[in-house]
């Protein structure tokens, strides 16, 4: 059936902020908190009524590298901080003891071995970062989807949402795009690129028996170059790009038939056997992206920039590091909309080392700082920008890391 319905809405304005926050993620968590340590009024929308994206209600639960993989820490600020309190209340596997225990000779050695990585457990640390967020300050509005956005003059002047209480305006001075998805620069009209190669099923759950508590990664996993020995096989031929409503209803039944059959294979082995949960949103790892005022690209590997945001490592393979330009977190278009985590400006091969929690952090971190300093980053002081991540302690260069 097609057609259209003439809709006419009057939409009350219910909510103002200095800087709204669009997609509750590490990124979105990261840049709500740096943009409330400026002193500004912040919201974050997030769509799911759990914190932390595919970190946690994707059961993506592993916080990969802040090292370069040679014994060298490249990523802090909230990137650290964030590792910290997810395990707060314990880990699951692989704590990084000579990162985070040992202070001395021979584990400055043993570093070079052990990343400063670990698997978190996905409920508490979305419990962590929820009361983080209220600590300092800010409004949290779970159930709101981003349905449209309102421009003018070459800004963001409120984004339409949709929630239990029907629908509404928030205005705000600066957005940013947290969504993953990079949706709201779709919507308000800033170029943006889709990935070429779209998504692989996944289908990750978690289960109990006589082996204990087991994280069963089915489909796509998450591997280095180290570990990878090509025997990673698709679950189904088809792909998935991720940005259509009825695809991803698709991917995420295809997904659930795939741990149905995982398990009752397993169980017949193990009468014990029980999952514990699975997967409550679609585990695609790269949809849609900003294509920003800089593009990064692999080549861009200890590649001096002087806006740098932060450094992260390449969570693939050991030794490549990288500084965040902050032109690959705005685009030309809208001047107060700026994105971070999975959507900001990269190519396709770097897009899979700059989707990650420590690199979404990083970003976020650095995008919440910058839209609680301006309403425009196109003239936004760099040096200033720059000035509040080091008080923060971020290393922004590395030279000097």
């Amino acid at each position: 059936m097609t057609g259209y319905i003439l809709e006419s809405l009057q939409t009350p304005i219910t909510h103002e902020c200095d800087v709204l926050v669009a997609g509750g993620g590490i990124a979105g968590v990261s840049a709500a908190i740096a943009a409330a340590r400026q002193g500004a009024k912040v919201i974050l929308l997030e769509k799911q009524f759990m914190l932390g994206g595919l970190a946690t209600a994707g059961l993506i639960t592993i916080y990969l590298p802040l090292c370069d993989g040679k014994g060298h820490q490249v990523s802090f600020g909230l990137a650290e901080e964030l590792f910290r309190l997810s395990i707060k209340y314990g880990y699951e596997a692989g704590y990084p003891t000579a990162w985070l225990v040992e202070q001395n000779k021979e584990a400055l050695e043993a570093r070079k071995k052990q990343r400063f990585d670990v698997r978190f457990n996905a409920q508490l640390f979305a419990i962590a970062m929820e009361q983080l967020l209220k600590k300092e300050g800010v409004t949290i509005l779970y159930g709101a989807t981003v349905c449209s956005v309102q421009v003018e003059k070459d800004k963001i002047s409120s984004l339409i949402i949709e929630n239990k209480s029907g629908r509404s305006a928030v205005k705000a001075k600066s957005v940013v795009d947290a969504t993953g998805d990079a949706d709201i620069c779709m919507m308000a009209g800033e170029d943006t690129e889709l990935f070429a190669e779209k998504n692989a099923l996944a289908a990750w759950y978690y289960s109990a028996g006589k082996k204990g508590f087991q994280l069963n990664m089915l489909g796509v996993i998450d591997i280095s170059d180290e570990e990878n020995d090509g025997t990673m096989e698709k679950l189904i031929p088809k792909t998935f790009q991720g940005v259509c409503g009825e695809e991803l209803s698709e991917m995420v039944q295809l997904a659930h038939d795939a741990i149905l059959d995982d398990f009752l294979k397993k169980q017949a082995k193990d009468e014990t056997l029980l999952p514990t949960t699975f997967a409550t949103i679609p585990q695609v790892r790269m949809t849609r992206r900003l294509s920003g005022k800089y593009t990064m690209t692999l080549e861009d590997e200890r590649k001096e920039f002087a806006d740098s945001v932060g450094i992260i490592s390449n969570w693939k393979k050991r030794g490549p590091i990288y500084e965040i330009p902050f032109g690959a977190l705005h685009g030309t278009k809208i001047k107060n909309l700026i994105t971070a985590g999975r959507s900001i400006s990269a190519e396709d091969s770097m897009w899979d080392v700059t989707r990650v929690i420590p690199a979404c952090a990083v970003t976020g971190e650095a995008a919440g700082t910058a839209a609680a300093l301006s309403d425009d980053f196109e003239v936004l002081d760099i040096s200033v920008l720059q000035g509040c991540l080091e008080k923060a302690g971020v290393k922004l260069f590395i030279c000097n890391n």
